[in-house]
């Protein structure tokens, strides 16, 4: 646990970065912090670890207050990624993830495997191991950096915007298996972001701060989406909070059509019988969706070349939001839904969506914990 107990930081100047800040961040849990530039989101994660050294108030791991600790033997004990990764330039990549191992006094052998153990973790394959970092990519610097970080197995983890500076489909990728790890080892993360986006979709609650480093909300993301405590939050979630928010919602069970479908190699006719309103699904022999196609203008057997990729595929049980965005982006206007293993179940139009998300119930005002619902006193 991270606990801010009336947290301030002021420079020289006069410049207040963090203002009378309460915040804790539970045990096991990621706490995202997002707001505005100059709202005091880096300075608010580098006084954990004494980076930053704190003006006035007490910064407490569990129940010990960092200001009392030792600086250097805490920041061993505390995993720490930032943007594009800060990896050392001359030490290979195996190197790298083994530098607070190292310092910790590990010997080589048990360096090495647990070096060798995480990098295989973070999805990268152990033939990189010997690679200096301006050999990889940068989504797989990134991946470097969180090995790195949890090389010694820390209990905290401070992330700063560790995502931003790769393109936005490796991006989403590496919040996947950000996701899928913590899943597996269940760190106490505090994580920073200027992407609301990614602050929904990591963060098991939220915080938002203005400017100058107050707090404005701190919750659960779908409590976030659905109410937002004043207008600068409303503002910095965004307008589009309420298809979002969606995304925390299960889609029930639908009423799907069976959509007619056509493989790969099909001939023009073939393709031309199956249709019947201009549109044509294709699949491959598992039954899994490869794109439509337009059989009025084939003038040849289907090929890969062909289809028409846009449109998201959805899962029966997905997100309502996915749901919805695969009706509305589909060429065909049916979105697609597949079942666990990515055969098609049937396909969805938008109305029927709509129709189902006029019945979903918001989260209740009641239930929600008081903790959601703080706010400065200004």
């Amino acid at each position: 646990m991270i606990r801010f107990d009336d947290v301030s930081k002021q420079y020289a100047g006069g410049t207040t970065a963090v203002d009378h800040l309460d915040l804790e961040a539970p045990t096991g849990q990621i706490t995202v912090l997002v707001g505005p530039s100059g709202c005091g989101k880096t300075t608010t994660l580098r006084m954990v670890n004494r980076m930053i050294e704190p003006t006035s108030g007490t910064i407490w791991l569990d129940d010990q207050d960092t200001g009392k600790m030792d600086a250097a033997e805490m920041r061993r004990g505390i995993g720490y990624v930032i943007q594009a990764a800060g990896l050392f330039p001359h030490r290979t990549v195996l190197d790298n993830v083994g530098t607070v191992p190292e310092l910790l006094g590990w010997d080589k052998k048990r360096t090495r495997e647990r070096s060798m153990e995480l990098l295989e973790r973070v999805g990268l394959d152990t033939a990189f191991a010997k690679r200096y970092p301006s050999q990889l990519s940068g989504g797989q610097q990134q991946r470097v950096g969180v090995a790195r970080a949890l090389a010694a197995d820390p209990p905290v983890m401070l992330m700063d915007e560790p995502f931003s500076a790769v393109d936005p489909i490796v991006r989403e990728q590496l919040q996947d298996e950000f996701l899928r790890l913590q899943g597996e080892l269940g760190k106490t993360i505090l994580f920073v972001t200027h992407d609301i986006d990614e602050a929904i979709k990591l963060g098991d609650q939220v915080a938002v701060l203005r400017v100058g480093g107050k707090l404005a909300q701190l919750a659960e993301p779908a409590y976030l989406l659905a109410h937002p405590i004043d207008d600068f939050v409303a503002g910095f979630v965004g307008r589009d909070r309420g298809y979002r928010a969606l995304g925390f919602h299960e889609t029930p069970d639908l009423q799907l059509t069976t959509e007619p479908t056509i493989g790969l190699g099909a001939t023009p006719d073939q393709a031309r019988s199956a249709s019947s309103d201009g549109w044509l699904l294709v699949v491959d022999g598992d039954r899994k969706p490869l794109g439509w196609v337009e059989p009025h203008r084939l003038g040849r057997d289907i090929d890969r070349e062909m289809l028409h990729r846009g449109g998201t595929v959805a899962r029966v049980h997905g997100p309502l939001r996915a749901v919805l965005d695969a009706a509305l982006s589909s060429p065909s206007r049916r979105g697609v839904l597949v079942d666990d293993d990515g055969a098609l179940a049937g396909t969805v139009r938008a109305d029927q969506v709509l129709t189902v998300i006029e019945r979903t119930e918001r989260p209740d005002d009641d239930a929600a914990d008081d903790r959601y619902q703080r706010q400065d006193a200004s």
